[in-house]
């Protein structure tokens, strides 16, 4: 693989901020004892024709102790700092002017609290770019182990060409936080300017798979040497780039919000050749659609009642208990008879997340759902791939062991391969109530026995296995305040019932203030059950969907 990124340490300098001392030994550069920064840039050509160099680097970080950086940023606001960038850069122009074709001579300064009093460690290469003064960011990248929190790496400027992305800053342009490959590969960003797309390889090219999502607009990159991590999975990286100006024109931001790294202390110079140099390229306009805003609920949701009831006594409800088949004697299952066996199943399709700002008097503060392997709720655990939060402020975040991030809906994630997890739009007749409906990719299914009326609630033990939610586990409560189930959040001891029909179901509200609505196949709105009696059933068509407190259960036939 060529080397994209040259890194390079000088060793001990009696004055870190002498130019001519970084630059080149006095005397005979043949008897010094180790190369300097000129020496450096004449083995190492940005270009040659057979031994002759054509062209040289002329970009260049320099790498100083933290300590003596920020001592002269101290002492005279950083003074030295600026002058050895600019006494580096005239030294470059002067000894390799007829080598620069007309660039830029841009210098950088930065502290390092890795190396010792003295030491100075430079970096340049076909990889390392030093934007102009005033020149925009045209791409950010950003990557992810779970699809969930994303976190920033750098960005990419309009003449900024090659971006080498790995393990750390050594041998790369920019270390990928959460880099899971090693030191060995790296990937390789390849910008030809606004007018072509941006071309992403990984290096060595034998050792990775690379391949673009076009639906989740991230590329995903995996090993081919069956590395997997503690949990047994691929490793695999995330990576998204995102046009700057896409950015800025969402209201939500869709990028994390992790915070940035600290920028390190530096000074830059920068010398124009004698030619002048072209404008630098405007940056590509990319449209962008911002995501759905939700509805405000400041005007007047009226905050659901929360009353203290008794436990039911256990000794009301009877619940029938499976029994092995007797042994058959040999040759019975000649005997046999076979009958139809009863196939309405009701599933839990999704997830409805509350809005946690309608029950503030009961002092619940956050909703914590997590997802173990099966994509099954499950406490917030080791075993929790990915959970999904909202406060009282009807904030939606993502957590993931990689931290937490705030999210905006509509939303896709893929925190393990082949699957992937869905955030959708509530409509505007649930959205008082609700932040988003959180869809399930293997939705829990129970049979249900025809020609018999049975009741969903809390009270209630049919389709008990499908309330998920049904434990204090989930919410978090305010100091003093008594734990109770998540499921008392907008759903009632019996909530409404349902039968099986001969062309549908049949559904009737149980309790006068619980809320019912009624989604088709797809999610989407198809109205609000209000008026559904037993003797006036709701008809509910095959397949289609019942919201009730936190659960959208599919009705199949």
């Amino acid at each position: 693989m060529p080397v994209y990124v040259q890194h390079e340490a000088l060793g001990k300098v009696g004055d870190v901020f002498d130019a001519h001392a970084i630059w080149q030994s006095p005397g005979l550069a043949l008897f010094a004892r180790r190369p300097l920064l000129r020496d450096l840039l004449e083995r190492s050509p940005r270009e040659h024709r057979g031994r002759a160099a054509t062209r040289c680097f002329s970009h260049i970080t320099l790498v100083l102790p933290q300590e003596e950086v920020d001592d002269d940023r101290h002492l005279t606001r950083g003074a030295r700092v600026r002058d050895l960038a600019q006494g580096l850069a005239t030294l470059h122009q002067k000894d390799f002017g007829d080598l620069l074709h007309g660039e830029d001579v841009r210098y950088q300064v930065v502290g390092a609290d890795r190396l010792e009093p003295g030491e100075v460690e430079v970096k340049f290469g076909h990889a390392v770019y030093l934007p102009a003064p005033g020149e925009a960011v045209q791409y950010t990248v950003s990557v992810s182990r779970d699809s969930a929190v994303w976190k920033t790496v750098c960005p990419i400027y309009p003449n900024q060409r090659l971006t080498l992305i790995g393990h750390d800053e050594h041998e790369a342009t920019y270390a990928a936080p959460g880099w899971p490959f090693g030191a060995e590969g790296a990937v390789l960003l390849i910008n030809d300017g606004p007018d072509a797309p941006l071309e992403v390889q990984v290096r060595p090219k034998e050792a990775f798979d690379c391949s673009w999502d076009a639906n989740a607009g991230y590329w995903t990159i995996k090993s081919r040497r069956g590395a997997v991590d503690a949990n047994g999975a691929a490793l695999r990286l995330l990576l998204r780039v995102t046009p700057a100006r896409a950015c800025a024109a969402l209201s939500i931001p869709a990028a994390p919000a992790q915070p940035e790294a600290p920028v390190p202390t530096a000074a830059r110079a920068r010398i124009a050749p004698a030619a002048a140099r072209p404008a630098s390229t405007p940056v590509a306009s990319v449209p962008a659609t911002a995501a759905a805003p939700s509805p405000s609920t400041a005007g007047g949701a009226r905050p659901a009642v929360w009353k203290p009831r008794a436990m039911p006594d256990p000794e009301l409800t009877a619940v029938p208990i499976a029994r092995a088949p007797a042994a058959q004697p040999a040759g019975a299952e000649l005997d046999a008879t076979y009958a139809p066996v009863a196939r309405q199943r009701v599933a839990l399709a999704a997830l409805a997340l509350p809005r946690l700002s309608r029950y503030r008097e009961t002092g619940a503060q956050a909703l914590e759902i997590g997802l173990n392997r099966a994509f099954v709720p499950a406490p917030l655990a080791r075993d929790a791939v990915i959970a999904f939060a909202i406060d009282d402020q009807d904030t939606l975040q993502a957590i993931t062991p990689a931290g937490r991030e705030q999210i905006a809906v509509p939303a896709t994630f893929s925190p393990v391969d082949g699957t992937r997890l869905e955030l959708v739009v509530c409509a505007p007749a649930l959205a008082d109530r609700y932040c988003a409906l959180l869809r399930l990719p293997q939705p829990p299914a129970l049979p249900v026995a025809a020609g018999a009326r049975f009741t969903f609630g809390r009270a209630a033990p049919m389709l008990a296995a499908l309330r998920v939610l049904d434990s204090p586990r989930f919410l978090k409560h305010a100091a003093g305040t008594p734990p109770s189930s998540a499921d008392r959040l907008g759903l009632s001891r019996a909530a409404f019932t349902f039968e099986a029909g001969p062309d549908g179901w049949l559904i009737a509200r149980q309790s006068p203030t619980q809320a019912l609505y009624h989604l088709d196949e797809q999610l989407a709105f198809v109205a609000t059950i209000d008026d559904a009696s037993p003797e006036q059933p709701y008809r509910l068509p095959a397949g289609h969907h019942v919201v009730a407190g936190h659960y959208v259960l599919r009705f199949d036939a």
